[in-house]
């Protein structure tokens, strides 16, 4: 079952949209919520999969709650308005619903989003049972090297040198980014033309720097946009 949310400060609205979800077998409405606050609310205190909301609401718009959230579940937004699709979509949402919304074209949207939630579930589960470790190459020696262990690697040209979380000394490996990329962990991301972080160990990112264990190592201008994301999304 998917866990969803209805948000819409009109009570008509709200109703149709809370009697289109109860049509669909795999969605379990957990709330209806007249305004962002409460839903807001609703996201803090209980594991929601998808958020169904309308975007002109007083105080907060569905745009401005959409960005601001903490907790990241799937968006369906479910509008009057045509001319708001646009940021809609750029803000990664499922589906925009323009009113009235036939039924069949509900029923496709939610489709969507139980592919969009089978397919997180699916990498979740492969991220679990894969190996939290790698055996590298360096010199006569095979390293093996925990993935959680590493602060940051620094590109040398054929070489990657590897910082760790102890008092160990920095490896030198000859290993390439694009392997690093493509194999390690989704939680290590590029940073800058000769940086990769591990992203469960930054400390703060500022203006053109991400500080990993007291390091400001450089932020480039082309990794910038994936390294907002990464913040906002967190």
């Amino acid at each position: 079952m998917i866990s969803c949310i209805a948000v819409d400060d009109e009570p008509l609205a709200l109703s149709l949209l809370a009697d289109n979800i109860s049509k669909i077998g795999f969605l379990d409405l957990k709330a209806s919520c007249d305004n962002a606050l409460t839903a807001n609310t609703v996201l803090q205190e209980m594991d929601i999969d998808l958020v169904f909301i309308d975007i002109q609401m007083p105080g907060i718009t569905g745009i401005q709650f959409i960005k601001n959230m903490v907790k990241k579940p799937l968006v369906i937004i479910v509008s009057a308005y045509k001319q708001y699709a646009l940021e809609g979509f750029e803000l990664d949402v499922v589906d925009y619903l323009v009113k009235p919304v036939a039924l069949d074209r509900f029923v496709k949207a939610c489709n969507k989003a139980k592919e969009l939630t089978e397919l997180r579930s699916q990498r979740n589960a492969q991220e679990d049972n894969a190996a939290d470790y790698v055996f590298l190459n360096a010199g006569h020696n095979m390293l093996r090297t925990v993935f959680s262990e590493v602060l940051y690697i620094e590109g040398l040209r054929d070489y990657v040198k590897i910082y760790f979380t102890d008092d160990r000394k920095p490896a030198i490996i000859r290993l390439t980014f694009k392997s690093i990329e493509e194999k390690w962990p989704a939680y290590f991301m590029r940073i800058h033309k000769s940086f990769i972080v591990n992203t469960k160990q930054i400390a703060s990112v500022k203006k053109a720097a991400v500080v990993v264990a007291g390091q400001e190592l450089p932020l480039g201008e082309a990794y910038r946009p994936s390294v907002t994301k990464f913040v906002e999304g967190n």
